[in-house]
């Protein structure tokens, strides 16, 4: 995984077509679906990072860069 969005949604692909085999046992069903929702946690804490990041680009983008002259945060910075 090289740590994109794009990838992220791959990967959230990859894991339904997982959830979806009905070639799997029953023992390694639980395993997928307790993988699966673990992914599924750090995935919707990604994509809330994301969010509050393009909150901030166009926070930026209306209001300027801060008051005071104070700079985007490191994270925001490319």
């Amino acid at each position: 995984m090289k740590n994109t969005l794009a990838d992220l949604n791959n990967y959230l692909f990859e894991t339904l077509e997982r959830l979806t085999d009905d070639s799997m046992d029953e023992e390694a069903m639980q395993r997928e679906i307790t993988r699966s929702k673990a992914v599924t946690a750090v995935a919707g804490t990604i994509i809330k990072n994301g969010e509050l990041a393009l909150k901030a680009v166009k926070h930026v983008e209306e209001y300027g860069e801060g008051r005071n002259g104070r700079a985007l945060p490191a994270m925001l910075n490319s």
